[in-house]
């Protein structure tokens, strides 16, 4: 065998293991989502229906689950990540919903994939200060949109109900 052949082996060895590795998992990006169905009333609570889909979203995410979650200050925003901070073993970390440009220079220094919990009317606010393209505003009745977005700025809108 030439010598040539011999020092080539090894690297074509490690390129044909490499081609059947699993799967990388998805790169670190930022989920935004509305908070959950809520009652009515000052600072309301999840409502029955938001506390099952809250439940839901513990398992949603699979291998790309969150190092770490911010949530405004609201009840609401709370107890929509509360099941999966409870699962993930962390706390969530709240934010003043005013300050856009403060949550975003936060999230910016955080090393893994982290979901924000919003509003309504901060969602698509959010995703543009991430870099991404500005989402539809979202309906008064609308719950359970997740926008990924990638630390590049790519925007893929998923669902509660679906991945």
């Amino acid at each position: 065998m030439t010598l040539l052949r011999r020092l080539a082996l090894p690297f074509l060895a490690l390129a044909a293991g490499a081609a059947f590795a699993a799967p990388a998992a998805p790169a670190p990006g930022v989920y935004v989502m509305r908070h959950l169905q809520k009652d009515a009333g000052d600072d309301p609570g999840l409502s029955a229906e938001g506390k099952a889909n809250a439940e839901r979203l513990a398992g949603w995410f699979g291998a790309d689950t969150p190092r770490a979650i911010y949530v405004s200050s609201t009840r609401r925003a709370r107890e929509t990540a509360a099941p999966l901070a409870r699962k993930l073993h962390i706390a969530a970390k709240e934010y003043a919903p005013a300050d856009v440009a403060g949550l975003v220079a936060r999230v910016r220094q955080e090393t893994g994939t982290v979901l924000i919990v919003g509003h309504s009317n901060t969602v698509p606010i959010i995703v543009e200060a991430l870099g991404g393209a500005r989402p539809a505003p979202i309906a008064d009745d609308s719950f359970g949109d997740i926008w990924r977005v990638s630390r590049g700025g790519q925007v893929e809108k998923k669902s509660l109900g679906g991945r």
